[in-house]
């Protein structure tokens, strides 16, 4: 009689990886797959205007651009393991890990929503007003409400509020993304 053959420690040791989603090209036909994409764009499109914004307010477009980048990238990497089909291959649950990037990605990503409007806001109303009978101009700056002042020109305010617009839709999309990702895990 032959002995039975030893089981592969490595085989027992580690879950088979858990995916919901396709893999390949068909994970863009999932709403999930949509969501990743709509998720790298918008948050591309803040990265750009916060970035061309020339950071007037670091202190607070910091964070913001920490948040659109970092989460540009991770995004981006999520896809590609999709695409490629490398999540067969990682031994990993990635229901879970798909939940809870989404659901740090959703906190990140308001708190940088919150901040960019706050800044936006915070804008003084600073105007150009023309002296009478000269050529020159004096900067006028009303009285500011809170605590924050800011003074954007009118390209740098315009920039800003699209921004502020696109992390609001990224954070939406990212949202939607935790809320689908937790359904697949609980099923």
């Amino acid at each position: 009689m032959s002995e039975p053959a030893a089981a592969n420690p490595a085989a027992t040791s580690f879950p088979a990886p858990t995916v919901s989603l396709p893999l390949g090209l068909d994970v863009l036909r999932t709403y999930s797959g949509v969501l990743v994409c709509l998720e790298i764009i918008f948050g591309g499109l803040v990265w750009i205007l916060v970035a061309s914004s020339n950071v007037p307010v670091p202190l607070l477009q910091g964070w913001v651009m920490f948040v659109s980048v970092t989460t540009f990238f991770l995004s981006s990497a999520y896809l590609t393991v999709l695409l490629t089909g490398l999540a067969d291959r990682i031994n990993t649950d990635w229901n879970v890990l798909d939940v809870f990037y989404h659901f740090l990605a959703v906190l990140f990503y308001f708190a940088a929503f919150v901040l960019e409007a706050a800044m936006t806001a915070a804008n003084g109303g600073a105007h150009f007003n023309p002296l009478p009978n000269s050529t020159d101009a004096v900067l006028c700056i009303t009285y500011p409400r809170g605590n924050i002042f800011t003074v954007l020109n009118s390209t740098q305010y315009s920039i800003n509020v699209a921004a502020t617009i696109f992390a609001f839709i990224a954070t939406l999309c990212y949202g939607c993304s935790m809320v689908m990702g937790f359904r697949r895990w609980r099923m």
